[in-house]
């Protein structure tokens, strides 16, 4: 159904069971559930339509948590509000707040991305910092303390974007490589373990990566010559390779019925069995196992 109530919308972000937009004049709008005031308009009341919340003027992003909000400024202010159990709202204090809050000590901000429970930033000179829950390493610090105020991320290259999970974190530094840490039950790291990581490391597989984004337990990245990649848990068909199997490396997402090749990882569904052997196998779906069984380098 369509949103009534809205228009001039530039950006949205679904939280758990609340929505967020952005109009073009900087303000943000927001309805659902509220019981941690994460619609952000200084009540705790649900909102079964789009009411304005009480953010400042000029917003330019919004990303939307499990149950906490955060905002980017044109002034390169971030803004947060929600639930605040496990810090996420970077005050200080783990007091949930109904009303949007500066996150103390950030300047220069140029992108957000709000996770299960904890929270990320780009600074403009490629600095990540992050707060909140870092049980699995989330926020990649090198420890697994909890942080009710930004920490700098340890290890990275300049970073252009970012997206927080349910419990681990991916950016995409300046020269299109991948990097992960926090949580890795699912393999959604993509390193080849299913270990967790409290400090940032590289994806070797992927290269020349434009955007990236984070699941509850699995990862997608796209690259330059316009193919999808996708790793960590599958249990629903989530990585889009035409199997359920986990993958613990990246894999390419198949494009069924629509052309490719194997030079760009662009993958018909039905490939031919004879041109199996050369597709990597950190890559090759389990179905070209049956297609090909006899492949030396081929594994599941």
């Amino acid at each position: 159904v369509q949103v009534t109530g809205l228009s001039d919308v530039v950006a949205v972000s679904a939280g758990s069971e609340f929505s967020l937009a952005l109009v073009r004049d900087g303000t943000v709008w927001s309805w659902g559930l509220k019981h941690l005031g994460q619609l952000g308009d200084g009540t705790t009341a649900d909102r079964l339509s789009p009411a304005r919340a009480s953010t400042p003027t000029g917003i330019t992003a919004i990303s939307a948590g499990s149950d906490h909000a955060l905002a980017l400024r044109g002034d390169g202010s971030v803004w947060a509000w929600g639930g605040n159990e496990e810090g996420t709202i970077g005050d200080g204090t783990t007091s949930d707040r109904p009303t949007p809050t500066a996150v103390a000590g950030i300047t220069g901000a140029a992108a957000v991305s709000a996770g299960n429970h904890h929270s990320t930033v780009v600074k403009s000179d490629g600095a990540v910092l992050a707060w909140g829950r870092n049980s699995e390493g989330q926020l990649g610090d090198g420890t697994l303390a909890g942080r009710t105020r930004p920490v700098g991320a340890r290890g990275l290259p300049r970073v252009t974007a970012i997206a927080a999970g349910g419990d681990h974190t991916v950016a995409l530094a300046s020269d299109g490589t991948v990097w992960s840490w926090g949580a890795n039950w699912g393999m959604q790291l993509g390193d080849g373990s299913s270990e967790d990581r409290s400090t940032p490391g590289p994806l070797a597989e992927v290269t020349r990566m434009t955007a990236v984004s984070a699941g509850y337990g699995h990862t997608l990245a796209a690259r330059d010559d316009g193919t999808v990649w996708a790793w960590g848990n599958n249990d629903d068909g989530q990585l889009g390779d035409g199997t359920t199997a986990s993958r613990s490396r990246p894999t390419v997402v198949l494009r069924e019925e629509g052309a490719g090749t194997i030079a760009t990882n662009d993958w018909f569904l039905h490939l031919d069995p004879a041109t199996a052997a050369s597709i990597p196998s950190s890559a090759v779906p389990v179905f070209l196992l049956v297609a090909n069984p006899t492949a030396n380098d081929i594994t599941a």
